[in-house]
């Protein structure tokens, strides 16, 4: 015999108890009468005993089926409950959300804007994950994840939610010392700093207008698993780094970095939104998705022409 409980049989016959009547049990739980008579009389077979005993005018309960239905009639109930619970809990923004970030985006742009998040929504708590690595959203039991790439993983949905360009920088000091290059293959002979977390490999690949592209390994003394580990390097003088905006822009905007190669462009990514599934996405996560455009998809960090 299957262990599994036979919770269909049991909730019909605790409706059927409750109404005293298959039409009527079938009416309240939108079936037809068959499919009531069918799984009462499945559950009779497989319990051994009759629940109810049957006439063209009576239905009664058999002495065993009045032992088992205030069982019966509990289980339906809970069962009930739990579905209302879990219906509003989708419905309604509550609940721990887990989040994946970007170590330097995370740490740099997301708490200036998280407390507005919870004051319009006190009953969401966020358990953020910050890391360069790219998580997998599914197999780590993530909600959400915010990520920067040029494109997003097929397999998930991803919400645009702004562009990122990318941006090959020098300290004047560095410019000073060891001159300006003019064409991305003379970067081969300066100090690049590197970026181990690159999607495929670390290298730069800088277009022109004319759709030439240069591809470039960076060969220097520091290459590090978190961009922001590598900027103090760039800001003495000791080397040549590539940024996206996020992390440029405080830099570019006092000066203490210049953009090189203003003829080749990096190719631009964008800040993704990303979940598992959009359908039957909860409530929590949708809020969620929705305050992010709103705060990020015009952020003070995208530089303008």
């Amino acid at each position: 015999m299957n262990k599994f409980p036979d919770f269909e049989g049991l909730a019909m016959f605790a409706k059927v108890a409750e109404e005293r009547s298959f039409a009527r049990a079938a009416q309240t739980l939108g079936v037809s009468v068959p499919t009531v008579s069918r799984a009462v009389s499945r559950l009779e077979q497989r319990l051994g005993a009759r629940l109810f005993n049957r006439t063209s005018r009576q239905l009664a309960l058999t002495d065993f089926g009045l032992r088992l239905v205030d069982s019966a009639a509990r289980i339906y109930a809970e069962a009930e409950m739990a579905e209302d619970a879990a219906r509003e809990l989708a419905t309604r923004p509550k609940g721990l959300i887990r989040l994946a970030a970007p170590m330097d985006f995370g740490t740099r742009w997301l708490p200036p804007i998280l407390p507005d998040f919870f004051e319009l929504f006190p009953e969401i708590s966020i358990d953020l994950h910050m890391s360069d690595a790219v998580v997998d959203i599914v197999g780590d039991g993530f909600d959400a994840a915010l990520r920067i790439a040029v494109l997003p993983d097929s397999s998930l949905v991803a919400r645009r939610l702004a562009p990122v360009d990318r941006f090959i920088l020098a300290a004047p000091a560095y410019l000073k010392q060891y001159g300006l290059p003019e064409h991305p293959r003379e970067l081969t002979a300066h100090h690049c700093l590197g970026y181990a977390y690159r999607a495929r490999q670390d290298v730069w690949r800088l277009r022109n207008s004319e759709g030439k592209e240069e591809v470039i390994s960076p060969s220097g003394s520091l290459r590090a698993t978190n961009s922001q580990a590598l900027v103090p390097m760039a800001l003495r003088g000791l080397g040549i780094i590539e940024l996206p905006e996020f992390l440029a822009h405080d830099y570019l905007v006092d000066g203490q970095l210049t953009p090189i190669l203003p003829d080749w462009t990096l190719p631009t990514g964008a800040l993704y939104f990303v979940t598992p599934s959009a359908r039957s996405r909860p409530a929590k996560v949708e809020v969620l998705a929705d305050f992010m455009m709103a705060r990020l998809s015009n952020p003070v960090w995208r530089r303008r022409s």
